[in-house]
């Protein structure tokens, strides 16, 4: 099957590059591993998107896609291998494709903390998503780890949701939008300043967790039902590394400003180039990597 473009990613960057693929006149569809929406679809709460005053991030993803299905089609495979040269060889768990260009709408991945009990509560009390898990948890007492906009956003959810809510951070001010912050200090979420968790811990479930409190150098339990961590991501760069593309220190993917990689007819867009990670910044990279391909293609 040859296409023109190829798009590896159905979260707000693939699907906004496939639209802008197809209404430039390529052929165009869309591989997905997972599910389409990417980590935006977890969201709880999306305040800050142009035309929504607020809105569930996986009801504003649901709409995305509904809009980008009408123009593209999106295959539920995993990308395996990309073989570059005259024409691109996408190899999946299902099938070949062939493609002019391919765009990387990969994303990032949730971040693990590596502290023990981590991997082995997962799904036992460990979540990296409380819009997903939250539900579980009601009247209960969780932890959310974490200092930025979507570890308020969730903490609040949480607390909203009749949960008993702790957040921890490492430092004694938070990365979250000021906003945010004021809204999570009304909202009645406790808060642990300068701490870390050291271990995670229970038998069959998480019953507590170990502290750290930097500041004065103390250990000391708390007892918690659920630990939503939510640190940041990392970029899911597995294809830009086996095809060769230059990264930055983090492991981002390095871009000019047309979206345009360190291969040719090789672009990217999204959470997986770093920079500002908004759902708008996403869709208009997405857009602008769709448009530099029907550009260098025409």
């Amino acid at each position: 099957m040859g296409n023109d473009v190829v798009v590896i990613g159905a979260g707000p960057a693939g699907l906004t590059a496939g639209i802008y693929a197809a209404r430039s006149g390529l052929r165009t569809f869309i591989l997905e591993k997972a599910t389409a929406g990417g980590l935006a679809s977890e969201a709880w709460l999306i305040e800050n998107y142009p035309g929504f005053d607020s809105i569930e991030g996986m009801k504003l993803m649901d709409q995305i896609k509904n809009h980008a299905s009408k123009y593209v089609s999106i295959l539920y495979e995993e990308v395996k291998n990309i073989g570059t040269g005259e024409k691109m060889t996408l190899s999946t768990d299902q099938g070949t494709y062939a493609a002019d260009a391919v765009i990387l709408a990969t994303g990032s991945l949730h971040k693990k903390l590596g502290i023990p009990g981590e991997a082995e509560f997962l799904g036992k009390g460990v979540s990296y998503c409380a819009a997903c898990d939250g539900f579980f948890f009601g009247g209960k007492k969780v932890l959310v780890i974490g200092g930025g906009n979507t570890a308020a956003t969730e903490a609040i959810y949480l607390q909203d949701i009749g949960c008993d809510v702790t957040l921890v951070h490492r430092r004694d001010q938070l990365r979250a939008e000021n906003s945010l912050q004021k809204r999570l200090l009304r909202s009645g979420v406790n808060v642990t300043w300068n701490s870390v968790v050291a271990e995670i811990r229970g038998k069959d479930l998480v019953k507590n967790v170990l502290i750290h409190d930097l500041r004065e150098d103390v250990l000391h339990e708390l007892d918690v039902d659920g630990v939503f961590i939510l640190v940041g991501e990392s970029p899911n760069n597995a294809l830009a590394k086996a095809v060769g593309l230059k990264l930055d220190g983090q492991g981002y993917i390095i871009t000019d400003k047309k979206q345009r990689t360190s291969l040719p007819r090789v672009y990217a867009a999204g959470d997986v180039t770093g920079g500002v990670r908004q759902i708008v910044v996403a869709c208009a990279e997405g857009a602008i990597a769709a448009l530099s391909a029907s550009e260098d293609l025409s």
